[in-house]
């Protein structure tokens, strides 16, 4: 029994470094070296979820620090579709739990926490606030991504 365990194991230690690398590739270094926090504040107006800023700016190609604060008496999911993927969020913490589809990060009722990324390339897109009550009617705002500066 002791040898067929060792004999495993064996046979998958080097299998371990594949299974890193077919999470994704390793992202190269940064466009800047400054980390800048960000604060992303979440509410409820009218039963409805709403996130302030309305329009998140950032530079592109940047790590960041985006810090989440929820006062909705409701769980929340953050969406910016393509942000959060395995490899672009370096750090999570808090009250924030990352959603299957890799689209988004639920915010627990009450919830704060912190998610560090690193921003897409310059563009914008929509993101999107949707209460776990109503997915019907989220809030969107507008995520822009710009070229970072020196």
């Amino acid at each position: 029994m002791r040898r067929t365990l060792l004999a495993a194991c064996a046979l998958a230690v080097p299998l371990l470094p594949a299974a890193a690398l077919a999470e994704g590739k390793p992202l190269p270094p940064p466009a800047s070296a400054v980390m800048p926090p960000v604060e992303l504040t979440i509410s409820m107006q009218d039963g409805k979820p709403v996130c302030a800023p309305q329009e998140i700016r950032l530079p592109a190609d940047t790590n960041v620090a985006l810090h989440v604060v929820s006062s909705a008496d409701t769980p929340v999911t953050l969406t910016m579709p393509g942000q959060f993927a395995n490899g672009r969020v370096l750090h999570a913490d808090g009250d924030l739990v990352h959603v299957a589809s890799e689209d988004g990060y639920l915010v627990k009722q009450n919830g704060k926490g912190t998610l560090r990324l690193r921003t897409l390339g310059p563009g914008q897109e929509s993101y999107a606030c949707t209460s776990t009550r109503d997915r019907k009617a989220p809030f969107t705002g507008t995520f822009v991504r710009t070229p970072p500066a020196g």
